[in-house]
């Protein structure tokens, strides 16, 4: 079974107040302390910690209750801070829901940076492994290595460090690794590009591929054209509610009203 079920879910994290975690604002503030850091010929643990006090919780999410079955194609869209990432990174296991319930059926392949654990020192084959490794797929990329190689066009640069490449090169070895394995959930910020114009239609035919074959799509975009290409349903996030959710005209249509309003 490929689904995703959350019910209520609500996800809050701490942010920081940058001036009141200075370690010398508070040891302006507080001579006693400086006395005793200058005494000591160092930091005093209890005086960086009341930076802490200079904190506050941001809801980021806010009792989101939604259901995404296999065939699914969602896009998220919204305002920039109105909770797609968080939902993202949420769904990725990356942040823990402080109320309610997500449950996840099927194997989650988040796809936020295709080039996320590729060593510029490492060889083409190298990184095949490093991203499955970062991925949690590494026995099937390694399966996959031929055809990647064969994909990318890159013949014996494979064998050379990754700095030797150029920022086109390096995106086409980062494409193909991240399109090699079908996942049961798939989660993206904004459609994977593959950079270089020569690569463009042979990386299109394979991106169509790749999404026509994942349980499960949910992709963040603030274009209107990749949802109404992507998706056949779509998400509207406003400050961290879920505003609407279903036919992506309609929400797209939402989208507009809040834009308007």
């Amino acid at each position: 079974m490929i689904r995703i079920h959350a019910q209520n879910l609500t996800v809050e994290y701490p942010v920081y107040d940058v001036q009141a975690r200075s370690l010398r604002h508070l040891l302006m503030l507080n001579p006693i302390a400086n006395r005793l850091a200058g005494s000591r010929g160092g930091t005093v643990g209890g005086v960086i910690g009341q930076g802490y006090r200079g904190t506050m919780l941001v809801s980021a999410l806010k009792g989101l209750n939604f259901e995404i079955n296999k065939g699914d194609r969602v896009g998220l869209i919204g305002h920039n801070g109105a909770g797609k990432t968080t939902l993202l990174r949420t769904l990725a296991g990356i942040y823990e829901p402080v109320a309610g319930d997500l449950s996840v059926w099927g194997r989650v392949m988040p796809l936020f940076n295709v080039t996320d654990g590729i060593d510029v020192d490492s060889t083409g084959y190298e990184a095949i492994h490093t991203r499955g490794l970062t991925l949690g797929f590494s026995r099937e990329l390694m399966d996959k290595a031929d055809e990647i190689a064969e994909f990318t066009g890159l013949g014996e640069y494979l064998y050379m460090p990754i700095r030797t490449y150029s920022s086109g090169m390096l995106v086409r070895l980062a494409f193909a690794i991240a399109t090699a394995i079908t996942p049961d959930i798939l989660l993206m910020d904004e459609i994977i590009g593959a950079g270089d114009s020569a690569f463009v239609d042979r990386a299109e035919a394979r991106l169509k591929t790749f999404v026509r074959d994942a349980g499960i799509m949910v992709v963040a975009s603030h274009s209107e054209a990749i949802l109404r290409q992507w998706c056949n349903k779509a998400m509207l996030l406003h400050k961290g509610e879920m505003v609407e959710f279903g036919d992506v005209d309609l929400v797209i249509k939402a989208y507009h009203t809040i834009n308007n309003q």
